[in-house]
Order: structure tokens, then C-alpha cells, then sequence
């Protein structure tokens, strides 16, 4: 790896399955909510987009404030603009994965003739997007159901934790199949990999800024993770930690 102190290869050949697309991990979030499972993840770059517009960053905000879900009617008033115009801009907040949309009485209020309203609620526990990416939540779910395995022997419980995480990801790859598993796999969680021969490169760090500060500590907990992943790819390789600093 060759952007901070946690550097790393991977050595060995690729894992490959059937052919056709390949596999990412996903989890809930890009660059933030990290890699816990393969489904549900937003597309952290259409959010981001979405909210450019002031009109669907005001509906954002008032429903992600309003503490109960939302109707169409009531976010046009609360945001001074027409109800067609609200409708349109909450679709494309739910098309971005930043809201979610039912059909549900309104709060409080008894139900009147004719169709049940749409009313919105925010989806998901946050967004975060940085370049290069990084992936904190993950470092810290995985610290703490250390800590909370084994409070006298956390370190070696996270790193256990680390391993389990990796393996339960990379199985998940292999079961869906695709091309290059440990590319696919690696690139979708923020590592940057790059082949060079025999080795895949890995030139960015998801956990730069940590593993800066707790070298031993971070870096251990991601050649576990790491050693995890290959597991559950399948992957006839070996994993390396060559530090740099960086």
C-alpha cells in the first residue's frame, strides 16, 4: 500500500468465478456506513447530487427533522413551495436512496375519503463521502464488538472480530459470482488494489488517519480483516503488510 503506514499486499493468483461482471461489497453507505452487508447500499454520489438542488436539500432537511413521516401536502407548506413541485423533488430524494416513501394515514389526523397519501422518512443513518475513501465506521464496529466480546482482551477479540467481518464479506462476493473477486471485493471497500505481477497493490488506506496515529493496532486489525476476506473469496493468496510512511 502505498499511501499511509498501513501498507499492504496481497500475493498470489486471482480468485475468478464465473464469467461476467464482477462482485463488489457493498454495505450501507460509500465511504461511510461500512461494509455489514450486500444489500441496501446508496449510492453516496446520486445522494450527494440530489442534494445540490436547494428545493430537495429544504424537503430533506424538514423531514429529516420532522420526527414523524411525512406527507406530500405538509412538506409543501412547511417549504413554501407547490405540492406538484414537493412530489416531484421527494421522488427524486427517494430515488437517491436518502428517503423512503409509503402509503400511510398522517399522524394525528383521522382518514378521510379517497387514497391513502405518500408520506416520506429519511432512510439509512447518515451519509459521509471522502476522497479518497475511508471507512472509519467499519474500524470502529469492529473495535467495539471487541471490547464487547472480551473487555479484559479486546485486542485480540477485535481481531478476531476483524477476521469474521472479512471472511462473512468475502463469502458474500463468492457466492454472487463474477470476474476478479479480489479486485471487485478490495475496490468496493476503498483499498485502491492495482495489479503488479503476482501482487495486488493496495494504494489507499481506509483507515489512514487511525492507522497513522495507532500503526500497530490499526494496521494489525486490517491484515486480519484482510486474511478474512481472502478466506471467504476463496482466494489462494497471501496477505502482506509492507508499511510506509505517508
Amino acid at each position: 500500500m502505498n499511501e499511509s503506514t498501513n501498507g499492504t499486499s496481497i500475493t498470489g493468483a486471482p480468485a475468478t468465478g464465473r464469467p461476467g461482471a464482477g462482485s463488489p461489497v457493498t454495505g450501507p453507505g460509500a465511504g461511510s456506513s461500512a461494509g455489514s452487508g450486500a444489500a441496501g447500499r446508496i449510492d453516496a454520489w446520486a445522494a450527494v447530487s440530489a442534494l445540490a438542488d436547494r428545493s430537495r436539500r429544504a424537503l430533506f432537511d424538514y423531514v429529516r427533522h420532522a420526527g414523524c413521516p411525512v406527507s406530500r401536502e405538509d412538506a409543501a407548506a412547511a417549504t413554501r413551495m407547490s405540492r406538484n413541485l414537493a412530489a416531484f423533488h421527494l421522488d427524486k430524494l427517494v430515488e437517491a436512496g436518502l428517503l423512503v416513501a409509503r402509503y400511510q394515514a398522517p399522524t394525528g389526523r383521522p382518514r378521510g375519503r379517497g387514497r391513502t397519501p405518500k408520506v416520506y422518512a429519511p432512510a439509512g443513518d447518515g451519509l459521509e463521502v471522502t476522497i479518497p475513501e475511508r471507512r472509519y465506521e467499519l474500524i470502529a464496529e469492529i473495535l467495539a464488538d471487541g471490547m464487547a466480546a472480551a473487555p479484559d482482551n479486546a485486542v485480540d477479540a477485535a481481531a478476531h472480530q476483524a477476521y469474521q467481518r472479512g471472511q462473512v464479506l468475502g463469502a458474500e462476493v463468492r457466492a454472487a459470482g463474477g470476474g476478479d473477486r479480489v479486485l471487485a471485493a478490495l475496490g468496493s471497500l476503498g483499498f485502491e488494489p492495482a495489479r503488479d505481477g503476482s501482487k495486488t497493490l493496495l494504494h489507499n488506506c481506509p483507515f489512514h488517519a487511525l492507522a497513522v496515529r495507532h500503526t500497530e493496532l490499526v494496521c494489525g486489525l486490517n491484515h486480519a480483516f484482510l486474511r478474512g476476506l481472502a478466506e471467504g473469496l476463496g482466494a489462494n493468496v497471501d496477505v502482506v503488510l509492507a508499511p510506509r510512511p505517508g
